[in-house]
């Protein structure tokens, strides 16, 4: 059973192993349970090599985070099932990381609990209890840990680029689900604005020179979106988004979500073969050629689009031309009015 143990104050020395010997004296006992009201057996067991390594050994003491613990024996407790049992302890974690605890308050897990939800994830579902580590280590383990709730999606993650690269080939470059979602403040995928925000998610690693130099892919994406009537439409409405705002396409609507291939990629949703029918998502009407007037992100050049590039040049001649023009034949006709004067 846990013993009461003073609890450090900030500068104070590290607790003495001793205090925590007292309590796993009994909590160190794997048969160590409590059956619930609800049928349920709750451990009760604390494995001392798992909380040594992790985070918090060394550092904390048990009664650090049980501040309700007090007395021995311990007294009766409330809970009825193994989540009332979670729960309880879900504020101990703010004594310490109130940042974060202050971001959770805004994020669609904490909107789940707050209407009633009480299988909605708390700190200890995603960072655990007794043998919390370092998120990122490894990195792949942030997507494991979202898996849990979300299996589905994560499945389809895994087969994905970004997925393969990071489950398979370690690559600590691309994205996980918190680069995208965030950690504490994740917000629903519904709501207002979030997808009007996904070209700047994207952004952040696609017009990363140094990254994407290492991947051969081009930094001008967002540059040669932003300038076509998608990405005009777009930025022009995540200026002012309303509730009902639902722009297209971003370039989530094109390349996916949590499914995205590579460009060059048989499925792939842009490639040529493909890409007629991508576009006939927002318009059914669109003929084999519609697709045609894409530039893929290409700036034109002669050698991505020639057409596009001579014609892009003769007007950077010709309109030149014509408003130097017009401004000489204004000033030769004030320089024959004052003359004639």
């Amino acid at each position: 059973m846990l013993v009461a143990v003073a609890v450090a104050s900030p500068g104070a020395p590290q607790p003495k192993h001793e205090d925590i010997d007292t309590c796993l004296a009994c909590h160190g006992d794997q048969s160590m349970s409590i059956t619930l009201p609800s049928g349920e057996v709750q451990s009760l067991y604390v494995d001392r090599a798992e909380f040594e390594h992790s985070v918090h050994g060394g550092k904390l003491g048990c009664t650090d985070c049980h501040t309700d613990i007090t007395e021995v024996p311990h007294p009766a407790r409330p809970f009825r099932t193994k989540r009332e049992f979670t729960i309880a302890y879900t504020e101990a974690c703010k004594r310490c990381h109130f940042a974060n605890y202050s971001k959770t308050l805004d994020s669609v897990h904490y909107r789940a609990i707050a209407r009633g939800d009480r299988m909605a994830p708390v700190c200890v579902d995603c960072h655990g209890a007794h043998n919390i580590t370092p998120p990122g280590q490894p990195r792949s383990k942030i997507s494991q840990t979202c898996a849990v709730c979300h299996e589905k999606v994560s499945a389809t993650y895994a087969k994905s680029v970004h997925g393969r690269a990071l489950i398979e080939d370690k690559n600590a470059d691309v994205p996980t689900c918190t680069d995208c979602h965030h950690a504490h403040d994740i917000a629903g995928p519904h709501a207002p604005g979030w997808r009007l925000k996904s070209p700047e998610l994207c952004a952040s690693c696609h017009t990363n020179a140094a990254m994407m130099k290492k991947y051969g892919i081009s930094t001008n994406v967002m540059q040669t979106y932003l300038a076509d009537f998608h990405g005009m439409t777009a930025s022009l409405e995540a200026e002012q988004p309303t509730e009902h705002s639902r722009v297209t396409a971003l370039c989530i609507d094109c390349h996916g979500v949590h499914d995205i291939t590579k460009a060059d990629a048989r499925n792939s949703a842009v490639i040529k073969a493909n890409l007629v029918a991508t576009c006939r998502r927002c318009h059914p009407g669109a003929t084999p050629n519609f697709s045609s007037a894409w530039l893929s992100h290409y700036e034109p050049s002669l050698k991505h689009a020639p057409m596009v590039y001579a014609v892009k040049i003769a007007y950077m001649i010709l309109i030149p031309f014509m408003i130097g023009g017009l401004v000489l034949q204004i000033l030769l006709h004030l320089w024959r009015v004052v003359v004639n004067r």
